[in-house]
């Protein structure tokens, strides 16, 4: 029977190496994927302590397919998110929000035995999603959940709409790129302005930092408002900028409850829109629109090993996280750096404004550390 390596949640919250063990032939429609890239979500972090394979957003190349795989041959590039199957006959799945399905399987519901820390994993060839030839395997991993996500609650924003995000995060800071390239008007909220100049490079039109403000004054009122920080925001402050028919949509996972005032909500019909994960459809189109527009999420790289995958949540658990960590195996952490233009000369103020725009548009750009029995890690931008 064929095994493979995955790594697991346990009861010390430090991930442990394991295997899983699959029959010998696939079956159906399932194909066998080897994982290149495995995202790292603020959602892992509840599973941390869990008996289960960790990792939802999972990238890889196809290795073998069932015989009733219609589409995938072994070579292709494919992805895989937080829903991987569903009944596929009831009226939530007839109408395309398989998410909603009563038998969905999502990540932490079901197959505990595999996920996208691993070397390998097995799925349905219907819930794997093919890379486009525009995005590598690493930026492409953190799109399928948390790209997926923010594209799910701007999927059929106006392009004279303005676009509300609060947070500049992992989501948030893919949610600005996706709505500027959609051609909306992006304004950003966050507690300082420690954000501003990034966020104003990743295409926010506008940037207000709300801490310690009664009143919050805005150019245009907000039509669609994504809620990406990690806390419920004052809503004293948010509903009177909100347009009439406007949109609230939490992304972010929190216990805590959403307490808006009620009148308000009716008399400007404004409505509030909970978001699981993007249907397979919108995924799609997602992926496309990325590769087509290159949107690229900041990430930091970390070995997909025991260690690799505790130093990333460590660090996400302490909020010191550039944006998104990847994990990948050992063959893909090496790979080399396109050239880049002269940057060195002029005043300081000069240089850095260089290197930023260089970090922000272009690029890659590495940077090594090594410590004691800490292996080299690469930022890219």
């Amino acid at each position: 029977m064929p095994s493979f390596t995955v790594f697991k949640g346990n009861d010390s919250g430090a991930p442990k190496k394991s295997t899983t063990t699959k029959p010998d032939q696939l079956t159906g429609d399932n194909a066998l994927v080897k994982v290149t890239a495995s995202g790292l979500c603020g959602t892992d972090m509840h599973y941390k302590t869990t008996d289960m394979v960790l990792g939802h957003e999972g990238v890889g190349v196809v290795e073998a397919v069932g015989p009733d795989c219609k589409y995938l041959k072994k070579g292709d590039r494919v992805g895989w998110g937080y829903s991987v199957n569903s009944c596929g006959h009831c009226m939530e799945c007839i109408q395309g929000y398989e998410t909603t399905c009563p038998e969905r399987e999502l990540f932490g519901e079901a197959n505990f035995d595999q996920g996208s820390m691993a070397t390998h994993a097995v799925w349905h060839e219907s819930f794997l999603h093919q890379i486009p030839d525009g995005l590598d395997d690493v930026h492409a991993a953190p799109l399928q959940c948390g790209g997926a996500t923010v594209y799910t609650a701007l999927d059929g924003v106006s392009p004279n709409d303005t676009v509300g995000i609060i947070g500049v995060g992992g989501l948030g800071h893919l949610a600005i790129q996706f709505a500027a390239k959609m051609g909306c008007k992006v304004v950003v909220f966050s507690g300082s302005d420690r954000k501003k100049d990034e966020a104003s490079k990743l295409g926010a039109s506008e940037f207000i930092a709300t801490k310690g403000v009664k009143e919050i004054k805005i150019s245009t009122k907000i039509n669609r408002l994504l809620v990406t920080a990690a806390s419920p925001p004052d809503w004293s402050l948010f509903i009177p900028i909100m347009a009439p028919r406007s949109g609230i949509y939490p992304l972010s996972v929190s216990d805590g409850t959403v307490d808006i005032p009620y009148m308000d909500l009716i008399l400007n019909a404004i409505k509030v829109q909970g978001v699981v994960v993007g249907t397979r459809n919108v995924h799609r189109k997602m992926l496309e629109f990325a590769a087509h527009h290159q949107i690229k999420p900041i990430v930091e790289l970390f070995p997909l090993s025991e260690a690799g995958i505790k130093q990333a949540m460590d660090k996400l658990d302490k909020g010191e996280m550039y944006y998104r960590g990847v994990l990948v195996p050992e063959e893909k952490r090496r790979f080399s750096l396109p050239k880049t233009p002269k940057i060195s000369t002029g005043s300081p103020k000069k240089i850095l404004e260089r290197m930023t725009i260089l970090i922000m548009n272009c690029g890659l750009i590495a940077k090594e550390k090594v410590a004691e029995k800490e292996a080299p890690r690469l930022v890219h931008r």
